[in-house]
């Protein structure tokens, strides 16, 4: 009989924990029992799994005792004041916030790209930021078959990147402009929330995503160009492929965009050998077809699991280069699909 798990989620109540809920149900992980987890604020709400219906509880160091996994998105400081914890208690941790991500001793994990770094693990695996997630899955079939030398990427990132809340006043923004008020009246969270000003996304661009850093790049930048090197090359400051990376916050719920230009070692490679690979590999959809205008978008995206991919052509000014277009569901693939599949790998690994 195989082992059944005992399983924690932290932040249940929120975009993604929610989520979380939704892609344990339907994984192949044998959970024996589930515990929801999350502020004072939210205890005692009432939310399903499969077909029980469970009662949040308020996190506590103890929560995590008799637990084998920890599902964990409920911000960073909240992680890392209860993931080490959870570890003393001998539970495996991934956790869908930045504190990890960076550490050293952290595996930072794509499952269909570096699964096999989960075996260094201990005790926490971290989920990547969810644009990395989705170019480093378009860009990995293109990397391992012709090698990566350098790779620019501008993002068009869905207002649900910031939460429940940011969709909410995209909505009423939207709501505002359209009854001709003023939409300045309900931007309280974009660009960042800390940050001193805030400003509309209904019907705007906001080039700012996560907080502005001396260098000039925002944090959400700064992010994109690190992890993609430590989820490639084992190495957050590698220069063995160049990245820089421009986001941008759009007006559109849910399911991030990216133009991704990069260049490959094999500059014998064309575009329908890069189409190839990319409809190869798993969890990639090429969605490629431009005769029958046939390409990714956001509003199709949504709901799925996979990361979909088009728009590859040559940049016929520079040999070896390349442009394609990637969209996935931030929420799913992008965060809370991710962090489950990263969990059903450590169960099918041995490693939990």
């Amino acid at each position: 009989m195989s082992k059944e798990y005992n399983v924690a989620i932290l932040g249940a109540t929120g975009a993604v924990g929610r989520r979380m809920i939704d892609q344990l149900a339907k994984s192949t992980i044998p959970v024996k029992s589930v515990k929801l987890l999350a502020s004072s604020r939210s205890a005692g709400t009432h939310l399903k799994f499969r077909n029980q219906d469970l009662v949040v509880e308020e996190t506590t160091p103890d929560s995590f005792d008799g637990v084998d996994l920890v599902l964990s998105s409920a911000g960073g400081s909240v992680s890392k004041k209860f993931l080490p914890e959870a570890v003393k208690r001998g539970a495996v941790c991934v956790d869908n916030t930045s504190a990890f991500r960076m550490d050293e001793d952290v595996p930072l994990v794509v499952p269909e790209v570096n699964p096999e770094a989960l075996k260094n693990h201990h005790g926490i695996i971290a989920n990547p930021n969810c644009s990395t997630i989705q170019m480093v899955m378009a860009l990995e079939p293109v990397r391992r078959k012709f090698g990566l030398k350098q790779i620019i990427v501008s993002t068009y990132q869905a207002a649900s990147g910031a939460g429940q809340a940011a969709i909410d006043e995209l909505n009423k923004e939207s709501q505002a402009y359209l009854d001709g008020k003023n939409m300045q009246e309900d931007a309280k969270i974009l660009p960042t929330k800390g940050d001193e000003k805030h400003y509309p996304l209904a019907f705007n661009l906001l080039p700012q995503i996560d907080v502005l850093e001396d260098s000039g790049y925002s944090h959400e930048e700064w992010k994109m160009i690190h992890e993609t090197k430590k989820i490639m090359l084992n190495d957050m400051n590698s220069k063995d492929i160049k990245v820089t990376a421009t986001c941008v916050r759009v007006p559109v719920p849910i399911a991030h965009g990216e133009s991704v230009y990069f260049t490959v070692e094999d500059e014998s490679a064309t575009a329908e050998d890069i189409m190839d690979v990319i409809a190869d590999f798993p969890g990639d959809v090429l969605q490629d077809d431009i005769k029958n205008q046939i390409y990714p978008q956001p509003i199709n995206a949504e709901g799925s699991r996979d990361t979909f991919v088009g728009r590859i052509r040559p940049d016929y000014e520079n040999k070896g280069a390349f442009n394609m277009w990637v969209v996935s569901d931030n929420l799913l693939k992008g965060a809370a699909w991710n962090t489950v599949e990263n969990a059903e790998y450590l169960v099918k690994m041995g490693l939990i």
